[in-house]
């Protein structure tokens, strides 16, 4: 007893200096090291059982609980009958008697020792385990604990850890299963009397100014005479929530946790009953019961206070119950009267949550209440649109336009941006839910759109005020426009998924969504900008800030620095900004809108579109022309970017109206409109201005898109004739004009470039004016690449005197515009790419000849090989063969192991983007069909397995592998008849004669490469080498091929299982079993009677018996779900085995 006592003592004091701030690091770990030892030490739970009941220290107790959760855990099969026995007895005992004392997370984890007992031995060693958990829940002194026990098992034996076999995993759910039903009803019991205690005394409440919302009559024109089928279940849902005690809240939210839990695995079945969930409705109330948490603030008391929040958390608790329910998509027949009952229910809740009285408003009633209680009755409606909608609509009891009213009220009265945001990802299922609905009963697609017709309308005007500040400035000043999150700010975000609502529903009703918005639009004469009579309904809500936006024009002074906007007052300009933030994002609107004047329905809507877009071009040239973005303002950090983005959002819309233009363009053809000449002409006067070093680059870009997208969508006959398009093409190409910044130059090179060479629409190949359009071009990129052609070594001047810092900008500058050229027109016709070529020849060979020189330059490397690889994916038919032949050759010269070596090996990034890009030009090299490029295979293949491989195989780094593995695939793939050369004999008489191998030691090496992959612990590798192999079995046969059936085939299976039973790439477990099964089954045979004994041989760390019994185990079926789950049971029964066999004493007998 003394020695107990002095080593309870010793580990009292270890444990205090273990976690005092002063102990060092080497010290913890001496400390450790003592622990670990003692824990392993047979009979150490003897001294722990003793320090669990002698002591109080909280670090000694979870000390000795570890010791006993890896003792039960790792080395149970090794303890003595008689020592488990004793356990198995002691420990419940423990908990018995101290858990009431003990901190709630030794309480806990005692509760998982006794369960991790219960996984291993019930019901054999441990029978009466479950009664146990059963007894204490009926005992009401110990109900809690009981709860804790249920819930515990639950986690730990409904879905446990990899730590058993699968026999017994399935063994372990089937007796679970056995108990729902019960544990169930003594769940519901224990919630059912709970409430009925309490609402005894609750019957007759004090009347109380807030106690209205609470009372049993209903106006009969409430939605709750739709919304539930029954008085009874109106009147029960009607009853004051009664006050609980705090021990019956304690207990209410253990019961539900349960609940919680329990309804995460078992099937929707009878067991589930109507009491059940009428119950869990009851504690759902709590969440939205705001007089109760009222009532505990003004009774003052910290205690009172803490009761409201318990009281709000078992309403989460309740919806969480409810939620999981929800989320099964599999509803057996007889469950859906239930379910029915749930969402009446719920949306009785969801009218009290929404419900206006003079004492609340909807958004500070949804304030009051407990942001967790608000967000998991918005996944309850996400779950309800989203899964059940389709099941639930059906029924003529449902009144599912109510529910919309409801769910209207919910979703704009939410009081957080994030809890806005759920809402409409909630509109956004129902929207698309109605778009398919209609897309598969086109029969019924009036009677859908009348039946929602309204609330439709209802959401789009109330989504496009709150992106107003007029409407709902306050939120919107909130919103953060600076912070990039996923490449937005929550400011665009918040436009964004609003846009993408009002875009929905213009789908679903084109007409309305332009005349629902009539109440925006001022009535009265109109004034001379603004929309035409007939189109006041299209946008109206534009016009207001259109017309201030217009009417700035008599506000600009001219003052001695330039042009200054005359609105001083701070109230103006508070409303000047205000205006042209919604200006802005209603030119946004505009824009996304704009796919619904296209294709079939161009000509019916070409009036309204008509325009808009002359709008649009007008918008954007009173811009250019007064130069809104340089006028000086009274606020120039405020209102300077409010011009600048109105102007720049107005060129966007214009943008997004190209495909509209296009069609207009076919049509003007056949008709020779002039008023289609104007629109392209007026828009070109607003974009050339722009085009300037003097713009903001904001302004600037979006002006440069809309070029691109006149120049290469819309392609006028007419536009290089314009005199604004000439003014850009000699501003371009003057050498002494000052280059624009590289995005924008390289934009506006690809739009001259593509106005000279796509062909134009409608016009046969004769008038297509190729010779001029060819002269004009091949000037054009002279102009461009002036500098760079200067730059090539000759005989004259060797290499001319430059600094290198000033030689790679030319590079850079060229090469960047000639890449965009040469990757715009790569998917066009041949003319065009022809003329490109001819253009470009000259700067291709310089790039040839530079290439050399700059070899040890990785950065300039880098971008020429960006430069070839767009040439090889775009030209390469008009490069020719000699020429071509011409670069790999050089290529594979300069890239020799040393090279190769120092770009992957010292040269970090940039060095392997280098060799990754040389990787890629050869990919599209081996997939050239033809006989051209075959000649090149044989040093292709040698410079991967003989040059990169060897220097990238060790390493960890991902880096070049990926492109590598893909050329060598690409490779196979492409030139399969390199490898298997296929007589027309061995094709008549398949699987009679085998094809005839040749190159076997390369596709020997590339396989064995792809195998060593899966060594590796890169899972995107893996990922992508499984796919490779796995397309090669589909096209190929690789699996059936002599070669790889007798040499490799069960090398690869004996991988990829090894991988499975080390868990390394846990996230490809099901790939993996698919890939198993299509190596295996090319010869099932050999599988089952040779490979399979063979492979459990070899396992160490299992015995003869148990090697047997995994054989037997996996049966022989042929079949893939089945062999797959032959598969993952193998796995999980070696790992099980072996866990086993580690946790036994050394010298144990294994019987």
């Amino acid at each position: 007893m003394a020695s107990e006592e002095a080593s309870l003592r010793a580990l009292e004091s270890l444990m205090t200096e273990f976690f005092h701030d002063c102990t060092t690091n080497e010290r913890k770990r001496e400390i450790e090291e003592l622990l670990d030892n003692f824990a392993q030490q047979i009979g150490a739970w003897r001294l722990c059982l003793y320090f669990l009941s002698s002591t109080r220290n909280d670090y000694v107790m979870m000390y000795s609980l570890t010791v006993f959760e890896n003792l039960i855990n790792k080395m149970w099969l090794g303890v003595p009958s008689q020592d488990k026995m004793e356990i198995r007895s002691c420990l419940p005992k423990l908990l018995l008697a101290h858990h009431k004392t003990l901190p709630y997370f030794i309480r806990n984890k005692l509760c998982k020792v006794i369960v991790d007992i219960g996984r291993q031995d019930w019901p054999m060693f441990y029978h009466d385990f479950f009664t146990n958990i059963l007894q204490l829940i009926q005992s009401p002194v110990t109900t809690p604990l009981g709860l804790i026990m249920l819930k515990t098992t639950s986690e730990e034996l409904a879905c446990p850890r990899e730590d058993l076999s699968v026999a017994r995993k399935e063994e372990l759910r089937k007796l679970l299963l056995d108990q729902v039903q019960t544990v169930l009803g003594l769940l519901t019991g224990i919630l059912e009397t709970v409430w009925d205690k309490h609402s005894v005394t609750a019957a007759t409440p004090p009347p109380s100014p807030t106690s209205g919302e609470s009372g049993t009559v209903c106006p009969p024109r409430d939605l709750l005479s739709n919304l539930l089928q029954s008085p009874s279940s109106a009147k029960l849902l009607n009853q004051p929530i009664p006050i609980l005690d705090a021990e019956s809240e304690y207990m209410c939210s253990l019961a539900l946790e349960c609940l919680a839990h329990l309804f995460s695995w078992i099937p929707l079945s009878a067991s589930i009953t109507p009491s059940l969930l009428t119950t869990i409705f009851h504690f759902a109330r709590f969440g939205c019961d705001i007089r109760a948490r009222k009532m505990a603030s003004v009774n003052g008391s910290s205690q009172n206070c803490v009761l409201g929040q318990e009281r709000g958390r078992l309403g989460v608790l309740a919806m969480s119950c409810i939620n999981e329910l929800m989320s099964k998509n599999c509803v057996p027949m007889e469950f859906e009267e239930y379910l029915l009952r749930m969402f009446q229910q719920t949306f009785y809740l969801l009218q009290k949550i929404t419900k206006d009285n003079n004492a609340h408003t909807v958004k500070s009633r949804l304030e009051e209440l407990d942001e967790s209680y608000v967000e998991k009755f918005t996944d309850f409606l996400r779950l309800f649109v989203s899964v059940h909608l389709r099941r639930i609509e059906s029924y003529s009891q449902f009144p599912v336009v109510e529910f919309l009213t409801l769910l209207f009220k919910y979703t704009f009265h939410q009081p957080t941006h994030e809890g806005y945001f759920s809402c409409l990802d909630i509109w956004t299922l129902f929207l698309d839910y109605l778009t398919s609905k209609i897309k598969s009963r086109l029969g019924d697609k009036e009677a859908v759109l009348n039946r929602y017709e309204d609330a439709l309308v209802l959401l789009l005007t109330e989504v496009l005020n709150r992106i107003q500040f007029r409407y709902n400035q306050a939120q919107l000043e909130e919103l953060d426009d600076e912070t990039l999150d996923d490449d937005q700010t929550e400011w665009q975000r918040y436009l964004r998924q609003s846009l993408e609502v009002v875009a929905k529903v213009m789908e679903l009703l084109p007409t309305h969504a332009f005349s629902t918005l009539v109440t925006h639009h001022r009535e009265g004469n109109q004034e001379p900008d603004s929309l035409p009579a007939h189109v006041a309904r299209v946008f109206p809500v534009l016009q207001d800030n259109l017309e201030v936006y217009l009417g700035l024009q008599q506000f600009i002074v001219t003052s001695g620095s330039g042009h200054r906007l005359n609105i001083t007052a701070e109230n103006d300009c508070r409303r000047l900004h205000c205006s042209l933030r919604d200006l802005s994002s209603l030119l946004q609107a505009v824009g996304r809108l704009a796919e619904y004047f296209i294709g079939d329905v161009f000509a019916a809507r070409f009036s309204d579109a008509l325009t808009v877009v002359e709008r649009l071009v007008k918008v954007t040239l009173y811009g250019s022309q007064i130069k809104l973005y340089n006028i000086e303002t009274a606020v120039p950090s405020v209102l300077k970017p409010d011009l600048i983005d109105v102007h720049a959002q107005s060129l966007a819309a214009l943008q997004a109206y190209s495909h509209w233009l296009a069609q207009y363009c076919s049509e003007a053809h056949r008709q020779n409109t002039q008023q289609f000449v104007t629109l392209v002409s007026t828009t070109m006067d607003a974009v050339t201005p722009l085009i300037s070093t003097k713009v903001q680059d904001k302004l600037l870009l979006s002006a440069c898109h809309l070029l691109v997208s006149l120049a290469t969508t819309v392609r006028p006959v007419f536009l290089i004739s314009i005199p604004a398009v000439q003014k850009v093409f000699n501003r371009i190409t003057d050498a002494s004009a000052q280059r624009l910044v590289d995005k924008a130059q390289v934009l506006v090179c690809r739009a001259l470039s593509n106005i000279l060479l796509l062909p134009w629409p409608n016009l046969p190949e004769n008038e297509q004016q190729w010779p001029v359009r060819s002269i004009n071009h091949a000037s054009l990129i002279s102009a461009l690449s002036r500098d760079y052609r200067d730059l090539k070594p000759s005989a004259a001047a060797p290499q001319r005197k430059m600094p290198l810092d000033d030689t790679k900008v030319i590079i850079h500058q060229t090469l960047s515009v000639l890449e965009d050229i040469v990757d715009s027109i790569s998917g066009e016709s041949t003319k065009s790419r022809q003329i490109c070529y001819q253009s470009l020849q000259e700067s291709v060979q310089v790039s040839l000849a530079l290439f050399p020189a700059f070899i040890h330059q990785s950065d300039v490397t880098d971008e020429m090989l960006s430069f070839f690889l767009t040439l090889f994916r775009g030209l390469r038919v008009q490069m020719g063969v000699p020429f071509t032949e011409q670069i790999i050759q050089t290529f594979l010269n300069m890239f020799t192991r040393e090279q190769l070596a120092e770009s992957i090996l010292h040269e970090g990034s940039t060095g392997c983007r280098v060799v990754e890009k040389f990787l890629k030009i050869l990919q599209v090299v081996v997939q050239e069909p033809g006989q051209v490029f075959k000649p090149f295979l044989p040093s292709i293949i040698s410079l991967c397995m003989e040059q990169v491989y060897p220097i990238i195989a060790e390493r960890p780094s991902p880096d070049v592998k990926a492109e590598l593995f893909e050329l060598l695939f690409r490779t196979l793939h492409h030139n399969w008849r390199y490898f298997f050369k296929s007589t027309v004999l061995a094709s008549v008489q398949r699987g009679i004669a085998e094809e005839q191998m040749e190159n076997e030691p390369q596709f020997s090496a590339i396989m064995q490469a792809f195998g060593q992959s899966f060594l590796q612990p890169d899972i995107h590798l893996f990922k992508q080498n499984l796919f490779y192999l796995e397309t090669l079995n589909t096209k190929q046969k690789l699996y059936h091929k002599k070669i790889f059936r007798t040499t490799m085939l069960f090398q690869f299976v004996n991988v990829l299982l090894q991988v499975l039973v080390h868990k390394s790439h846990d996230l490809l477990q099901e790939e993996i079993g698919i890939a198993i099964y299509n190596m295996a089954s090319v010869d099932f045979d050999g599988f089952f009677a040779a490979f399979l004994p063979e492979f459990l041989t070899s396992c160490d760390g299992v015995d003869a018996n148990q090697k047997n019994v995994l054989g037997r185990n996996f049966k022989m079926d042929r079949d893939l779900p089945s062999f797959t789950q032959n598969v993952h049971r193998l796995v999980n029964d070696l790992r099980y085995y072996r866990l086993c066999n580690d946790s036994l004493p050394p010298g144990t007998v294994k019987l």
